[in-house]
């Protein structure tokens, strides 16, 4: 994150901590930080200014093939700042029993998946992930509940949710193809600041 200061753009200081921990609303999906299959806690403000696929994956669902479409769309725009951001979910079906190395593991040999992928999160319930929690309290059709497996949210460059794409949405189709290209072709004309005057 940047922040302004006299007029100067400077990386956010370490320790700096975002909208939900300072008990401020989040303004975006920027504002979540989620833990990455190897363990490791990632902000989601590390992919600003990047077009962002938010999905809940599966290793044992029908749509599960709907991996090498994510993959391949990840393939195909990630030079142009694009990624694909994959939360395993077990809720639906108890299709994700796995552990997050046994997840991994699948998606590289089955599906030979390079875009980001998280830890196993709840995206409904008690025990809801922060980041599906914002994602689910947005309106149809950019938001709402998550149906099923393989549910797509769509995000601007600004971390800004656009729209949603229910499960039966391929990866591929041109519908979802045409919003991510319309997205990549918008450039922010500067980037977002905090004022610290």
């Amino acid at each position: 994150m940047a922040i302004a200061v006299g007029g100067m753009l400077i990386a956010a200081p370490t320790g700096w901590v975002g909208a939900e921990e300072a008990g401020l609303p989040a303004n975006s999906v920027l504002d979540f930080e989620a833990r990455r299959l190897s363990g490791k806690n990632q902000s989601l403000g590390d992919y600003r200014g990047q077009v962002l696929l938010i999905v809940n994956t599966a290793s044992r669902c029908g749509y599960t093939p709907q991996y090498d479409g994510l993959e391949a769309l990840y393939e195909k725009y990630r030079s142009r700042g694009f990624s694909v951001l994959g939360f395993p979910s077990n809720d639906f079906g108890a299709q994700e029993p796995g552990s997050d190395l046994e997840i991994g593991a699948f998606c590289k040999r089955n599906y030979g998946v390079e875009f980001p992928m998280f830890s196993k999160v709840k995206v409904r319930g008690k025990e809801q992930h922060a980041l599906y929690g914002y994602l689910t309290k947005l309106p149809d059709p950019v938001g709402g509940p998550v149906r099923w497996n393989f549910q797509k949210y769509l995000v601007d460059r600004s971390g800004r949710v656009v729209s949603s794409y229910p499960s039966g949405v391929e990866p591929l189709s041109g519908e979802l193809v045409a919003s991510i290209e319309a997205l990549l072709d918008d450039r922010p004309s500067q980037p977002d600041t905090i004022s610290l005057e």
